[in-house]
């Protein structure tokens, strides 16, 4: 029997009727996460001779401005006598990670950059991302390592920027910075000395 008043669900109310319920998981994707002087000195020794065996190359941008960045950098590949570095900073990597951003992450596709900025040359890379087109777009957690003291160079601060004013973390020897990879960060100039940091991505699927 009809009616004249008999309504008839659309498609679309249809279709959402048919929708499971979602229940997100509530994360923060705009903070950052650190430990302080994570890597002692001798650690530290260590990383220096590793990398005392590797050349140096130009550091280069994915657009390929060399005024956008000034430094010098060597490859540090997961060999048997860096694995232990490799290990320390994935568990950096997946602390942070499920403490504030739960991405899926599957692997490290690159190796471990060491970096130098030096004074004479105002060493600096300009605020940035670290993803892009390519591989680059499935780099999800970046992270940085404080190598130099900080009484040995000035400037060269990193910056974060989550909101209107950039955030400076811990610059102390040893401490590991980690923040997501879509996240605008910068070196500022190097004034004075010398200053080494390495830097490692993690990543995995594209973001959905």
């Amino acid at each position: 029997m009809s009616s004249d008043n008999q309504i008839i669900a659309s498609p679309q109310m249809q279709d959402f009727n048919l929708l499971p319920t979602f229940h997100p998981q509530e994360n923060n994707m705009t903070e950052w996460y650190y430990f302080e002087s994570y890597f002692n000195e001798e650690e530290i020794k260590k990383i220096e001779e590793i990398v005392s065996h590797t050349p140096y190359e130009t550091a280069e941008t994915q657009g390929g401005d060399p005024e956008y960045r000034k430094s010098s950098i060597k490859w540090i590949p997961p060999f048997q006598n860096s694995r232990w570095l490799f290990d320390r900073l994935m568990s950096c990597i997946t602390e942070a990670n499920n403490e504030l951003w739960n991405f899926n992450l599957q692997s490290v596709r690159d190796n471990i950059q060491y970096t130098e900025y030096r004074s004479q040359d105002k060493g600096f890379y300009d605020w940035h991302m670290d993803i892009g087109y390519g591989f680059l777009s499935t780099r999800k957690v970046s992270l940085t390592v404080q190598l130099s003291d900080p009484s040995e160079y000035e400037g060269g601060e990193l910056q974060l920027q989550t909101g209107n004013n950039p955030i400076t973390p811990s610059n102390s020897r040893g401490t590991v910075v980690l923040f997501p990879s879509y996240m605008l960060h910068r070196v500022k100039p190097v004034t004075k000395g010398l200053r080494k940091s390495m830097v490692l991505w993690s990543g995995g699927a594209s973001y959905k």
